[in-house]
């Protein structure tokens, strides 16, 4: 049994990723709940960051994972083939919109992203990525050069190699009053790219757009569906790729399959990771065939990626996810978390603004005086949050956007918990700040 007083004294784990709230030690995971080694249960509110939607250890999954390792645990697709990949492969392909018919698997978000950056440059021929400001997209090398939700994921490390250029993400925050969101954010980003294209890059040298549809890391901020489709225009008009990071977004998440059903924008390529496998480690950059048949054979390829087991869990995911209206729940109570968080941001002077689509909710925690961003105190309510025992986790480029991410399959009973939890966490929060406290 592993001495979890002393462990981190131990230096065994970076701290990079080990010193993450809430570092908090578990021995069991069940439904809607982790299991602390003091035998609490703990609701949790963060589905492995959007990874677990159909909740920890789903009986369904569970057993297509034992039932495949007794079959098959590593297949280095190309070397050999196997079922489970084929049956993932048919089984997206339904739930994809159209034309995206075609997989390549990887391990990671970030696999996804560098594939699909690559298939873009290798069929256009063309250099260039244009990005958003406030955009995540993984940390290696090529994804973090398109990656700009924090500066200091870029610190010491000069990437992109002046072959990307990033764009302002739409904030329905600053549409000036009186003006409509989607033609006022639809005319400045137009304006955003003739100014691109007039000053710093030629659009013929840009071989793709790439975004989230819905911001994660960056905050749960939501662009108006005019902006997208905006960009979809503008990339038809140049001949450039339209690529949707869905690695968050994606499998049910905004209450449809994908962000992309529910704006009607449907991107070139896709990379799709997170809620795909219910834990295990799988992604999918996704195009048509028609794309991915120009991608030269060799070019690209994985050893781990597409791992039969994690196939499996996949393939039994989407079936849960289907079979007990995950997808519906997910608009459904989303839509019944957000104004019941409207409610309690009237409540509460230390709230922002509060946005989500589906069961993907920020809340913003700010100053109540300056009503600046406040990633301290946000850490305080968090802190709060665990000592009642839900647990949140926060984005935002200074922290101060809670991030509120059930699993799919959650209820009202325990939707109705977790924001409760997170009402008296925040109320004693500002009793500590009206007595001088931070």
């Amino acid at each position: 049994m592993i001495d979890w007083k002393n462990i981190n004294e131990e230096g065994l784990l970076a701290p990079t990723m080990a010193k993450d709230f809430p570092n908090l030690q578990v021995v069991k995971s069940e439904g809607l709940f982790y299991i602390g080694v003091d035998g609490r249960k703990y609701l949790d509110f963060t589905s492995g960051i959007a990874t677990e939607n159909t909740g920890h250890r789903h009986p369904k999954v569970i057993t297509a994972i034992k039932d495949q390792v007794d079959h098959l645990v590593h297949g280095p697709i190309g070397i050999i083939n196997y079922d489970s990949i084929i049956l993932l492969a048919k089984k997206l392909r339904e739930i994809l919109p159209d034309p995206l018919d075609c997989f390549f698997f990887g391990n990671s978000g970030a696999e996804a992203i560098e594939g699909a950056v690559k298939l873009a440059r290798h069929v256009t021929r063309r250099p260039y990525v244009v990005s958003f400001i406030g955009g995540f997209h993984g940390r290696t090398m090529g994804a973090l050069s398109l990656t700009t939700s924090k500066s200091k994921y870029r610190r010491n490390l000069p990437v992109g190699a002046n072959m990307t250029y990033q764009l302002p993400y739409a904030q329905l925050t600053e549409t000036p009053e009186g003006l409509n969101h989607d033609e006022y954010w639809s005319e400045h980003v137009e304006k955003d790219f003739e100014r691109l294209f007039n000053h710093q890059v030629s659009p013929d040298e840009v071989a793709a757009v790439i975004l989230e549809p819905v911001l994660g890391e960056g905050g749960y901020v939501i662009p108006p569906k005019a902006w997208l489709q905006k960009i979809r225009e503008i990339c038809d008009r140049y001949g450039i790729l339209l690529i949707f990071d869905e690695v968050q977004t994606g499998f049910g998440r905004t209450g449809g399959w994908f962000a992309a059903n529910r704006f009607g924008v449907t991107p070139d390529i896709m990379a799709i990771a997170k809620g795909i496998a219910s834990g295990l480690p799988l992604s999918a950059t996704v195009a048509s065939r028609e794309l991915m048949e120009q991608w030269t054979i060799g070019s690209h390829s994985t050893t781990f990626g597409g791992n039969p087991v994690a196939c499996a869990a996949a393939c039994a995911t989407i079936d849960v996810l289907e079979e007990e209206g995950l997808v519906e729940n997910a608009r459904i109570l989303g839509d019944y978390a957000l104004n019941k968080l409207i409610h309690l941001k009237e409540k509460h002077s230390t709230i922002g603004i509060v946005r989500g689509i589906g069961l993907m909710l920020g809340i913003e925690i700010i100053h109540p005086e300056t009503r600046e961003p406040n990633g301290k105190g946000l850490m305080n309510i968090l802190e709060k949050c665990l000592d009642k025992g839900v647990i949140y986790y926060l984005s935002g480029n200074k922290g101060e956007v809670i991030r509120m991410m059930p699993p799919l399959n959650i209820d009202k009973e325990h939707l109705d918990l977790g924001i409760s939890l997170l009402d008296e966490a925040i109320t004693e929060y500002e009793l500590e700040l009206s007595f001088g406290g931070e």
